[in-house]
């Protein structure tokens, strides 16, 4: 009899599975959607839709770069023209896991492919039903949002705060660039500034690695004047008014 009855204990608990799946997997270790370092005010409201995502600012945001909350795969790159999410990406991260990037001014991903954390999937914008600049940022279980975590933490609820970025905040920087000079080799200087040695160059076209950056000199280039420079190794920096990073503020952490 003891037999028969864990043979149909073990039957109860297969239908019950294959009515109702196994539990969800853990939720991945969201971090923010932009690269390490940067500070942005994070609002969360009752009247919003859905009311648990949350909106993302900051001074001069459009087309600033959003990137990856956690691995994955993107599952959605859709323009809704000029309603509700506008331009949008999902990113698929398993278990019935998912996350949502919407109002977006550009995509840089297509459906079916793989992205690590950190990695651009497009910029910030005011597309769809959005009355200004910003990102609307869901985290999704089984379709439905849930109280956002950043890191294992869960932001406000409800009301707005600053909030700065953990995302790839690893010992390789946190972001990558992409040298524009109109085809003139670009100095490489031991220091933040024109006044520094000369150490190197670099090709138009090369890309980087931006470990770091500080402020200095400040440079007129490709895209505007700055005075914020790029450390690309020890001891090596490049004006950011020559690098492209899809961003129009910092990507990396200060020195």
């Amino acid at each position: 009899m003891k037999s028969v009855n864990r043979t149909r204990g073990a039957l109860a608990l297969f239908a019950f599975a294959a009515l109702f799946g196994s539990a969800a997997q853990a939720a991945p270790t969201f971090q923010m959607p932009f690269p390490c370092g940067q500070v942005w005010s994070g609002q969360t409201r009752t009247n919003h839709s859905p009311a648990n995502a949350v909106d993302f600012n900051r001074a001069n945001d459009e087309g600033d770069t959003v990137v990856a909350a956690a691995a994955g795969t993107v599952s959605v790159v859709r323009n809704l023209g000029d309603t509700s999410y506008g331009k949008y990406v999902v990113i698929d991260h398993g278990g019935g896991w998912t996350s949502l990037y919407a109002h977006l001014n550009s995509y840089s991903v297509s459906v079916g492919q793989s992205v690590a954390m950190g990695k651009s999937i497009g910029t910030v914008g005011t597309t769809g039903g959005s009355t200004g600049p910003h990102l609307h940022f869901e985290e999704r279980l089984s379709g439905s949002a849930q109280k956002i975590k950043f890191n294992g933490s869960q932001i406000t609820y409800w009301g707005t705060a600053n909030y700065t970025s953990r995302n790839s905040c690893g010992s390789s920087g946190g972001a990558t660039g992409t040298v524009n000079t109109s085809g003139t080799p670009l100095n490489v200087r031991s220091g933040p500034g024109t006044s520094y040695s000369i150490v190197g160059s670099l090709s138009d076209g090369a890309t980087v690695t931006i470990q770091c950056q500080t402020t200095g000199t400040s440079v007129s280039g490709t895209y505007g004047t700055s005075n914020i420079w790029n450390r690309i190794g020890s001891g090596r920096f490049i004006p950011d008014a020559y690098t492209y990073t899809g961003s129009d503020g910092r990507v990396a952490p200060d020195c």
